[in-house]
C-alpha cells in the first residue's frame, strides 16, 4: 500500500506543478523500474554480504597466522587482508602462474575441497627459512625439489589447522591437507564454469613479501550460506555471554598454582661466615618466638600468621589478611 499524503502535502505538490519546479512526465517516468544486465554465463551467487563476512571470517584467520608462524619461521609475520570477490573457477586457474604452490583441502563436514594458493616466492623464503637462511626469495623461479615440499606442507598443515577458529561462528569444520599441487591442471576441483569466492591475503616473512589466495567454491559453501552474514555471525558471537567468559576465567584462576611463603626472619651475616656454615650452627633472626610473621603469595605481602606445626609438618596460623589500602 502506497503512503497517504497529507493535505498539506497536497496543496505543496500542486503548487510545484503549477510553478514549474515539478515536471509531471518525470514523475511518471519515475516510477519504472530499473532493469538490470544478468550475465548467465556468470550468476552471481555472491553477494557482496557474502564476501564482507569472507573478509571478516579470514581477517581473523590472518591475526592468527601472524601470531602463529613467527614459531616456526622466527621471523616477523604481518597479515592483511586484501579483497575478496567472485569469480569463474577458470578465471582463477588461468591466472595462475608455473610453478604454482595449490594445497587442496578436504573442508568436512562440509561436501567439497578449497584451494590454498601460496605465492612461489613465499615458498622458497619458507624453505631458505627453515633451513637456517635469512628467509629470502630466488631471483629466477625453478620447480620445488620433494624435500623442499615436504617443507612447504609442514607450513602448510599449520596453516590449514588455523582455519579452524575462525569458522567456529559459522559452523564447525575439520580442515585436512590432501596435497600440494605445482600444477594447476592437476587440482581442478571443480568444473570451470563453477562459480568461486576469492581472498585475497598479503603476507610478509621478513623481507619477502607475496600473495596467498583461498579459493572457496560456491558449491562446498552452498549448505552454510545463509549463515554468511554479519548479522549471524555477530549474533552467533554473543551467544557466549559474559557471564559464561567469567565462569570459565574463574574456573582457571582457581586452579592456578600460586607460591606462598611464610618468612620466619631476616638476619645479616658476612660472607665468610655464610661460606662456612654447617649443619648444627644457629642463625639468629630480627623476629620473636611470638611475633607474627608475614606471608606472602608469589611476591605479595597478603597474611600475617603464627608459626606451629601440623602433623609431623611445620605451619602457620593465619591471623590477619593484609588489604591493599594497608
Amino acid at each position: 500500500m502506497g503512503d497517504v499524503l497529507s493535505q498539506g502535502e497536497i496543496d505543496s505538490l500542486l503548487q510545484q506543478l503549477s510553478s514549474g519546479e515539478i515536471d509531471a512526465e518525470e514523475i511518471k517516468d519515475s516510477g519504472d523500474k530499473q532493469v538490470k544486465n544478468y550475465d548467465f554465463a556468470r550468476p552471481s551467487k555472491f553477494s557482496k554480504e557474502h564476501l564482507r563476512t569472507l573478509e571478516i571470517i579470514f581477517e581473523h584467520y590472518g591475526r592468527l597466522l601472524s601470531t602463529n608462524l613467527p614459531v616456526y619461521l622466527r621471523k616477523n609475520i604481518q597479515v592483511e587482508v586484501m579483497n575478496s570477490e567472485a569469480v569463474t573457477y577458470s578465471e582463477f586457474s588461468n591466472a595462475l602462474s608455473n610453478p604454482v604452490l595449490l594445497g587442496v583441502i578436504e573442508f568436512a563436514p562440509l561436501h567439497g575441497d578449497i584451494l590454498m594458493e601460496l605465492a612461489s616466492s613465499l615458498g622458497y623464503a619458507i624453505v631458505d627459512r627453515m633451513l637456517g637462511g635469512a628467509g629470502l626469495p630466488l631471483e629466477k623461479t625453478r620447480d620445488f625439489s620433494e624435500i623442499e615440499l615436504l617443507i612447504i606442507e609442514r607450513i602448510m598443515n599449520v596453516c590449514v589447522n588455523l582455519l579452524r577458529e575462525p569458522w567456529e561462528n559459522v559452523t564447525e569444520i575439520h580442515p585436512r591437507l590432501q596435497r600440494i599441487e605445482t600444477n594447476s591442471q592437476f587440482a581442478q576441483i571443480i568444473s570451470p564454469g563453477e562459480m568461486i569466492a576469492i581472498v585475497t591475503i598479503n603476507l610478509k616473512i621478513g623481507d619477502a613479501e607475496g600473495l596467498m589466495n583461498i579459493c572457496l567454491p560456491f558449491i562446498t559453501l552452498e549448505p552454510v550460506m545463509d549463515k554468511l552474514n554479519t548479522k549471524f555471525w555477530y549474533s552467533n558471537m554473543q551467544v557466549k555471554d559474559e557471564e559464561t567468559y567469567q565462569d570459565v576465567i574463574e574456573d582457571l584462576i582457581e586452579h592456578a598454582p600460586v607460591s606462598v611463603k611464610a618468612v620466619l626472619g631476616k638476619s645479616q651475616i658476612s660472607v665468610s661466615d655464610f661460606v662456612n656454615l654447617m649443619p648444627g650452627d644457629i642463625i639468629r633472626v630480627d623476629t620473636e618466638v611470638d611475633q607474627e610473621l608475614d606471608v606472602y603469595v608469589g611476591n605479595m605481602r597478603k597474611f600475617t600468621a603464627l608459626p606451629g606445626s601440623s602433623g609431623q609438618n611445620y605451619a602457620v596460623r593465619v591471623t590477619s589478611v593484609i588489604r591493599e589500602e594497608e
